[in-house]
């Protein structure tokens, strides 16, 4: 048996999910991105020591970063939009997470690592991996975006709900009654349900 509530549920958890998904992915791009990629050392006469100068993602790719933050408002923005809007920030989140994936991925194959070795690998290909996440659910909102519910939608007044009394109106549009009911519906109409 399927009803209203049970229909709610079912396209409330894809978008429960990409929403994570978009949040988790710019997340670990941005923590990538603030880890080091690569480590410089400059070599200075005898007898000063070498100076090691650790790079980090953003350091290198200065945009980084920012991308990623943009991607953590994109995962809100997602839950705060409907209908055609939701899908231009699906759209905008996709190249998003393309950005932050080619960035991840320049950085694991292209960024030369210095003294840092193998083990700054990690960074640039957990930033990668991040903007995929970011890509994956903002494919899917692309797709499936519309038919998912908007914030407060449920605290949307539906036309004709019933159990509500029908609120009775007075000479100059007072609200009769002193019902709880009636008095809500007189303050939704901009009225003062105190005024007599």
């Amino acid at each position: 048996m399927t009803g209203p509530a049970t229909t709610a549920v079912r396209n409330r958890r894809p978008l429960t999910y990409a929403v994570l998904l978009a949040a988790v992915g710019a997340g670990l791009a941005l923590f990538a991105a603030t880890r080091t990629w690569a480590v410089e050392v400059t070599v200075r006469p005898a007898p000063l020591p070498s100076v090691r100068t650790g790079q980090s993602g953003g350091a290198l790719m200065p945009w980084l970063p920012p991308l990623a933050v943009v991607g953590l408002a994109g995962a809100g923005a997602v839950i705060a939009t409907r209908g055609p809007a939701r899908r231009l920030v699906g759209g905008l989140l996709v190249l998003i997470g393309v950005a932050l994936t080619l960035g991840g991925g320049y950085g694991a194959v292209a960024v030369d690592r210095g003294a840092a070795g193998g083990a700054a690998l990690a960074w640039p290909v957990l930033g990668a991996v991040g903007g995929l996440l970011v890509t994956a659910a903002a494919v899917t909102t692309v797709a499936r975006g519309r038919d998912w519910p908007a914030m407060g939608a449920r605290y949307e007044r539906a036309a004709g709900r019933a159990g509500d009394g029908g609120a009775v109106a007075g000479p100059a549009g007072r609200v009769e009654g002193t019902g709880t009911t009636r008095a809500w519906d007189a303050l939704d109409r901009g009225e003062d349900p105190t005024v007599s």
